[in-house]
C-alpha cells in the first residue's frame, strides 16, 4: 500500500500554504539571504498559480507588528486572493486558514513559511496530524539562525512532514516536460540551469 512518502504530487491533489512572509520578518532572516528568499518563494508563487492550485495565504499581526507581505510576492499572487492576518502563533490553530484548506479539496498541502520552525513547522505539523500530506519547501522559508533551522528540520522529520524545495515541488506536479505550460512553468521557477537547458533548445531547433 502507497503512503504519503510514496504518492505523488498532481495539480489535483496539492494546494500551496503561504505563512508569514512578511516584510518585519524578512529582516531577521539569517540562515538564506534575503535575496534568494525573495526569489524562491515569489517563483513558487509564480508556478502555482501557473499549475492553477489553490492558495492560501496568511500573515500575522501585519498592521501592528511584522508588516505586510513583501510587495513581490504580493505582485504575483491572484488580485481575488485575500490575505487571511491572525494573531495565532500556529496557522493551523485559525479557524479560517484551516477552513481555507480544507475548501480546497485537497489532501496534499505544501507549506512555506517565516520562519522556518514555526509558521511552517507548527502548521505542517498539526496538518500531518489532522491527516493531510504536509510537505515543507525548505528554501522558500527562512529563519534567524543556523540552530533555528537545524532543529527545525529535525522536528518536520520526526513528525512525519516530508521537506524538500520549491523547484522540486513544483516540477514534481508539473510531471511531464512535454505538458503545453512546461517552459513557461521552468521560467516562473527561475531555475538558473533551466534557462539555459532552454536556450540550448532553441538553438537546436533553428
Amino acid at each position: 500500500m502507497q503512503d504519503r512518502f510514496h504518492t505523488t504530487l498532481t495539480a489535483g491533489n496539492a494546494a500551496l500554504l503561504l505563512v508569514d512572509h512578511q516584510i518585519g520578518l524578512f529582516t531577521g532572516v539569517r540562515d538564506i539571504t534575503v535575496s534568494e528568499l525573495r526569489h524562491n518563494v515569489t517563483s513558487l508563487a509564480k508556478a502555482a498559480v501557473r499549475l492553477k492550485l489553490p492558495i492560501v495565504v496568511t500573515t500575522t499581526a501585519a498592521d501592528s507588528m511584522w508588516g505586510p507581505l513583501i510587495p513581490e510576492l504580493q505582485a504575483v499572487l491572484p488580485e481575488e486572493l485575500k490575505v487571511i492576518d491572525r494573531s495565532s502563533v500556529n496557522a493551523w490553530q485559525d479557524d479560517r486558514v484551516r477552513d481555507a484548506v480544507e475548501a480546497t479539496g485537497r489532501s496534499k498541502l505544501i507549506i512555506a513559511g517565516i520562519s522556518l520552525e514555526v509558521c511552517a513547522a507548527f502548521p505542517a505539523i498539526s496538518a500531518t496530524a489532522a491527516g493531510y500530506d504536509a510537505y515543507v519547501a525548505v528554501d522558500a522559508c527562512g529563519t534567524f539562525s543556523r540552530t533555528k533551522r537545524e532543529t527545525g528540520l529535525l522536528r518536520l522529520q520526526q513528525a512525519g512532514v516530508i521537506v524538500s524545495d520549491y523547484a522540486t515541488l513544483a516540477v514534481e506536479i508539473l510531471a511531464d516536460n512535454a505538458h503545453p505550460i512546461a517552459g513557461e512553468v521552468y521560467s516562473d521557477l527561475d531555475i538558473p540551469f533551466a534557462t539555459l537547458v532552454g536556450q540550448l533548445a532553441a538553438a537546436y531547433s533553428r
